[in-house]
């Protein structure tokens, strides 16, 4: 059977119509991490997908780069193992394709089900777009509102339609507090993205985190470790084209990107595997390219759409908080969360670390009275951790230095008062919480 016949037998075997045109070529090398196949130049585009092979054992791939006379195919999951000459044949772009039918299930990179519910519901609307909308065309962003994590609501509160990052090492509890901010009220979906991460911790997120109630009003998007970086890489996009989907008709999204490193780590993989030379700690320039590209698609529509507020984490490699992507990623977000290791050895949790914790929209949500009480805490609090090592020495002696003094006592308590587990329910009136915290503390140290 000759190329040409064998490619006409998978389309039919693909239930795919047939073209006026047979879009297909042949595989003409086969590398580690890309496959390089003739035929598909003049039809291909980047990012569009392909079939690999034949029959039940043919697998697919993702477009990652063209030339004249042949194209560069990055392998998704499954097939058989390949062949020279083995069939190519389009599929398309690739994009998801959502409705609100969606909702309560969870897929993959391709938006293909693997909760074992069976098949989604085939829309009847387009593959989503990926529009650029303008500066001048966005709606701003004024709304705040609670995550229900006091650490959070009191230094570094949030708005509708902001991305934010979550920065931290492994095991410092990102997942953890990304499971927190899942239990927002504010918003009408939710679009949760698992990149990279262990098989054990996406069902647990999703079944005890979320829960059954969680996941009716979310949408899952996983890509664990074991799979391939093209699936890692594409499993961002997806979520965030959904998110986009919902978006657009009206609705609040959360988007829940956990983690953004090992998207931009499979972004890496892929593009050094087309022959990309690294240019900053083994990063080649397209990752930094990309990052921003998928991130600004976040935030609010126009002025009938809804918004889409991002959450991301970052896994900061050797807890070094200026690598390359958390750098990069700093000046992309709206504001970042540090979680220190020294904290979380300290058995507090979040681990926050409020003096190195910024939101860049955090004035659109204090009032007056609010922001001048939060430069008070920041201020005593950096006094507390700048003289650590001087008192752990002894070398401090009270009523030598009243703000100092105050420090020490008050530091402590709010500490305590800052302390939450995923097992409490979520804060509505940090700020009184707080004080009451504060003034319950100061009436058990008086005596009677």
């Amino acid at each position: 059977m000759n190329a040409l016949a064998r490619m006409r037998r998978a389309i039919d075997a693909a239930g795919i119509e047939r073209d006026p045109i047979l879009r297909g070529g042949t595989v003409v090398a086969i590398h580690p991490n890309v496959v390089i196949a003739k035929g598909l130049s003049d039809h291909a585009a980047l990012g569009d997908f392909v079939s690999l092979g034949e029959g039940e054992g043919r697998g697919r791939g993702e477009v990652v780069q063209i030339e004249p006379d042949r194209i560069l195919v990055a392998p998704c999951e499954g097939g058989r193992p390949l062949s020279i000459n083995d069939a190519v044949i389009h599929r398309g772009s690739g994009r998801a394709r959502p409705d609100e039918r969606w909702l309560g299930r969870v897929v993959n990179a391709i938006g293909e089900p693997v909760d074992g519910k069976g098949p989604l519901a085939v829309p009847t609307e387009p593959p989503v777009a990926a529009i650029k909308r303008p500066a001048m065309m966005r709606a701003r962003i004024d709304e705040p509102f609670r995550t229900g994590v006091r650490v959070i609501d009191i230094f570094t509160p949030l708005c509708i339609g902001q991305r934010f990052g979550v920065f931290a090492g492994s095991g410092v509890g990102k997942s953890t507090l990304l499971a927190m901010l899942a239990r927002a009220e504010a918003f009408d979906a939710v679009v949760v993205s698992l990149v990279g991460e262990r098989t054990r911790e996406v069902r647990e997120f999703l079944e005890d985190t979320l829960g059954p109630e969680g996941m009716k009003k979310s949408v899952a998007v996983v890509a664990t470790s074991d799979e391939s970086a093209t699936m890692r890489r594409r499993a961002p996009v997806c979520a965030m084209e959904v998110a986009e989907w919902f978006r657009d008709r009206g609705k609040r999204v959360l988007l829940l990107l956990d983690s953004v490193t090992r998207y931009a780590h499979a972004l890496r993989e892929v593009a050094i595997s087309v022959g990309e030379p690294p240019v900053a700690r083994g990063y080649p320039a397209s990752v930094f390219t990309d990052l921003p590209r998928l991130l600004e698609r976040a935030g609010p529509g126009g002025p009938d759409c809804g918004s889409i507020t991002a959450i991301v984490t970052v896994l900061v490699d050797g807890d070094d908080h200026n690598d390359p992507v958390a750098d990069t990623l700093r000046g992309i977000l709206d504001g970042h969360l540090v979680l220190q290791r020294s904290i979380a050895n300290r058995g507090r949790f979040p681990a926050v670390d409020p003096l190195g914790s910024v939101s860049r929209l955090a004035a659109r949500a204090w009032t007056e009275e609010q922001s001048l009480l939060v430069s008070q805490l920041r201020s005593m609090i950096a006094l507390f951790e700048e003289t650590r090592d001087l008192r752990m020495m002894s070398g401090w002696q009270q009523g030598t230095n009243p703000e100092l003094d105050q420090a020490v006592m008050a530091v402590p308590r709010i500490y305590e008062a800052l302390s939450q587990t995923r097992a409490d329910p979520p804060q509505s009136d940090p700020f009184t919480q707080l004080a009451d915290h504060l003034r319950h503390d100061k009436e058990k140290s008086q005596p009677h």
